[in-house]
Order: structure tokens, then C-alpha cells, then sequence
């Protein structure tokens, strides 16, 4: 009710408020038609529809204008509107203070109050350079990915920064978590709803984090979802899983999903603190995993190292096979010359 109410204001707001500055004609305050002659009415009436556009657009300008007064119209306390009209104002560019009043229109009818907008701005001042055509796409976009009411307000709470990814990127994720890691409709809109953060992130470590998972774990997708995979980083994940590899509690599944062994469940192993994690699940004291922390990231670091040697050794060596081709073909060919030249003689 209360965010009908805020929109009502802001749409009245946008339409029908006419600023102190516009003068109006003192003829049109004190005169009536109806008294007037027919020929002098006809003359104010042509005047007042050629004055018409102008005074339109001249309003619709002003309208569209920042203030404190339009900001506490819609609903926001006195500390909400400084707050939000000094953030307007130290942007760079003036985008901001253009789209402002059209951006708040477009949250306030996806149904947050208030409060909700104020603290999803301050989480995300790059949501005021957004276009509200731009921002009214990409909402209509992540309702059609199965975003349903409720999950929607929620997501966009949560990571408002999901608001200023373009389409293009989020289709090319969804299509990415589809067809690559093969996860059905309803559970790449259930990865969006708990884990939007994995519209930023890049696809090469996606698709690393996916088959690290599914190949070195065994874990289904089905699992990943329910864990809430991709909430976490490719080093977490890692760490942990080496970890208790290592220390013989956890096993790769053969071809046929089987282990001699009883590994702890995914969820258990991610969605719990890191002194659960080593007393509970690993067995092990603080003092060890972060030993192990420290050893295994220099670890990682050597790999690293070497796979750049490798890649840039191989350069050279293709560089060098190339050149060696080059030379092989000119001498063939000076050969070949000489050759033709003394059949000639």
C-alpha cells in the first residue's frame, strides 16, 4: 500500500507539478471568455494554444530536475534525501542527476519502499547513471530467466550491481551454465536468485570452478545448486578439497561414481565457518590448515610459474620451427634455381 502510494506521488509528481518560476499571463487570472468579446476570446485562445508547447516543455524540463522536495515527495525521510541528492551531486558527468527521478520510478514500481531504494543506492551508486529503459529491460529480462515476485525484489536487494550488467552479458552466462555445464532451466534461475554475483565472473574460471567440481569431486549438478556452489571462490573450493584430500578424507569417484571411502557432502564442506571446516569436517587443528593455506598458495604460485615457462618456451620453440621452415624453403628454392640454370647451359 505504501508503495502504491510512492508511486502515485512520483507519477503525479512527473506529470502535473508546475514550477513557481513559470509566469502565467495576468490576463488568464482575472479574465473569463465567457465575458470577453468573440473576437478578442478567439485572439487569447490562439494565444493560449500557441503558448501551450512551450509552457509543456518548459515544465517537462524542470520535472525531470533533482531537489530535496521532489526526493521527500516520493517518501524518503529528511537524512534519506541529503544523503541521496549529496551522492547525485558529487557524480561526475550530470548522467546521474538526468535518469535519478526515471531510475527511483522504475525501482519503486518493481515494489521496494523507500528505505529499500536508499540503501540499494548506497550499496550501488552506479545504478543512478542507469537509463530507465535500460533498467526496466534488464528487470523484464531476469523475470523471463524464472525470477518469479518476491525472488526478484529479494535478488536485486541483495546485488543491486545486477541491474547494471548488460543484457548481452547475462544471456551469454545463462547460455554458458545451459549448454556447457548443462544445468535445466529452473536451476540456473535458482543460481541467479541465490548466487547473482556469477553474472560478473569471469567464463574461463566459471567453467574451471564447474569441471573442477564435477570431475576432481564428483559432485552433480543438482548438488552444486543446493551448496550454493558459486557463492564461493575457485580458491576456497580448491583449498578445502585438497585439504581433506590430502589428510585421506576424501576420494575421487571412479567411472562408475564409487569410493572405498565416505567423502563429506558439499554442502558441509562450504556452507560452514573455517573452525567448523578444520575441527569437524578435516579433523584437524587451526595451527594446520593454515600451515597448509600458506604452503599450498606458494604451491600454486610454482605451477603458475611453470605454466607460463611452458607456454613461453613453446612460443619460442614454434618461432624457431617456423624460421627453420623458412630457411629449409629458400634453400630449396636457390637450389632448384641453380639447378634449371645448368640444365639451360
Amino acid at each position: 500500500m505504501g508503495t502504491r502510494v510512492v508511486v502515485l506521488q512520483v507519477l503525479r509528481q512527473k506529470l502535473n507539478y508546475v514550477p513557481n518560476s513559470t509566469s502565467i499571463p495576468v490576463q488568464f487570472k482575472t479574465c473569463k471568455a465567457s465575458n470577453l468579446p468573440s473576437s478578442l476570446s478567439c485572439r487569447l485562445l490562439c494565444s493560449v494554444s500557441n503558448l501551450t508547447p512551450s509552457l509543456l516543455q518548459h515544465n517537462k524540463r524542470n520535472s525531470a530536475e533533482l531537489s530535496l522536495r521532489s526526493l521527500l515527495d516520493m517518501g524518503f525521510t529528511e537524512y534519506q534525501a541529503e544523503q541521496l541528492y549529496d551522492s547525485v551531486s558529487r557524480m561526475k558527468g550530470g548522467n546521474a542527476a538526468k535518469h535519478v527521478l526515471s531510475t527511483l520510478s522504475v525501482l519503486f514500481v518493481l515494489g521496494l519502499n523507500p528505505t529499500t531504494v536508499h540503501k540499494l543506492l548506497d550499496k550501488c551508486p552506479e545504478l543512478y547513471t542507469v537509463k530507465d529503459v535500460q533498467l526496466q529491460q534488464r528487470i523484464t529480462q531476469l523475470r523471463h530467466l524464472g525470477l518469479v515476485e518476491g525472488s526478484l525484489q529479494r535478488t536485486v536487494s541483495h546485488y543491486p550491481k545486477i541491474l547494471t550488467v548488460p543484457m548481452k552479458s547475462v544471456k551469454s552466462v545463462v547460455q554458458f551454465l545451459r549448454e556447457k555445464c548443462l544445468f535445466t532451466t529452473q536451476q540456473v534461475a535458482e543460481i541467479l536468485r541465490d548466487s547473482p554475483a556469477v553474472v560478473l565472473e569471469d567464463l574461463d574460471q566459471l567453467e574451471y570452478k564447474f569441471q573442477y567440481v564435477y570431475f576432481r569431486m564428483g559432485v552433480k549438478q543438482a548438488e552444486m545448486v543446493k551448496c550454493r556452489l558459486f557463492r564461493f571462490s575457485l580458491d576456497n573450493v580448491r583449498c578445502r578439497h585438497t585439504f581433506l584430500e590430502r589428510r585421506g578424507l576424501y576420494q575421487t569417484p571412479d567411472k562408475k561414481g564409487q569410493t572405498t571411502i565416505i567423502n563429506p557432502k558439499l554442502d558441509g564442506i562450504l556452507n560452514v565457518d573455517e573452525g567448523t571446516f578444520t575441527a569437524d569436517v578435516a579433523q584437524a587443528s587451526p595451527e594446520e590448515y593454515d600451515v597448509f593455506q600458506k604452503l599450498l598458495a606458494r604451491e600454486w604460485k610454482e605451477e603458475e610459474f611453470e605454466h607460463g615457462s611452458i607456454e613461453s618456451y613453446s612460443e619460442d620453440d614454434e618461432k624457431e620451427e617456423e624460421e627453420e621452415e623458412d630457411n629449409e624453403e629458400e634453400e630449396e628454392t636457390r637450389g632448384k634455381s641453380g639447378y634449371n640454370k645448368k640444365k639451360k647451359k
